[in-house]
């Protein structure tokens, strides 16, 4: 019993790791594939690339989000600030004040947010445990960064914003190698090693004719494939007895 309690816990734990993980990662794609990238800073651990949602607001966009992938928190319905906590990124959404019709959409990896964000900021739309835990209980949060919208007046303390090159831009194509090779024999005559003369496995060369032959007793190795001995007549043996009879 014990055991099967401490085997259902450990793959409970695994399931509960793993799939914030596979959300995490699932949104970052939904968000790269609906949205154009328009800006990017930072780099390593510490990123923000930001996306333009056209003619969407924040609420609009922050529902759409959700039901692609549930965060772990989500902020409260707001016309200029939204924000969606998952595993290594949080998103923040906001209005662009030069065309309030559309929607910015920041995606900070944790390590961007705790050294820029100013944490009074995050106060008014995250929990206190969650924003303890992210500054490490005051070690971190002294920025003044209040989102992309804001930068001019709340810059960020790391990184630059800039217009993403071709290189950002553009995913990595998957590698394709032509690749050629040959299919040896253990044949102690093989010469080139391929099978057939233009290397093709159906094209093989034709078996070489032979024949079996068989000793007759006569000492000679004479005789065509497969030939059969002549069948000579059995020999029998004639003899007498008598059956007597036990008294």
């Amino acid at each position: 019993m014990k055991q099967k309690l401490s085997f259902f816990i450990k793959n409970l734990l695994v399931v509960s790791l793993i799939v914030p993980l596979l959300a995490a990662c699932g949104i970052s794609s939904t968000i790269e594939d609906k949205y154009p990238l328009e800006s990017v800073s930072g780099s390593g651990s510490q990123t923000s690339y930001v996306y333009r949602a056209a003619g969407q607001t924040v609420p609009e966009v922050a529902k759409a989000l959700a039901a692609e992938s549930k965060p772990q928190q989500e902020s409260a319905e707001k016309s200029d600030h939204m924000f969606l906590v998952y595993s290594d990124k949080i998103i923040h959404l906001q209005q662009d004040e030069k065309k309030p019709e559309d929607t910015l959409v920041e995606v900070d990896s944790k390590d961007y947010v705790r050294n820029n964000y100013s944490s009074s900021f995050l106060q008014g739309y995250l929990l206190a445990s969650l924003l303890g835990d992210l500054f490490d209980g005051g070690r971190y949060g002294g920025g003044s960064y209040r989102g992309y919208a804001d930068r001019d007046t709340y810059k960020p303390k790391t990184g630059t914003y800039h217009v993403p090159t071709v290189n950002e831009k553009k995913a990595i194509p998957p590698m394709t190698v032509e690749r050629k090779g040959s299919i040896f024999t253990r044949a102690k005559d093989a010469v080139s090693g391929k099978v057939g003369s233009d290397g093709n496995v159906f094209n093989k060369a034709p078996p070489k004719s032979g024949k079996i032959t068989r000793d007759d007793g006569s000492g000679s190795s004479s005789g065509s494939w497969l030939t059969p001995r002549k069948s000579s007549k059995p020999k029998t043996r004639v003899g007498f007895g008598r059956i007597s009879r036990r008294r």
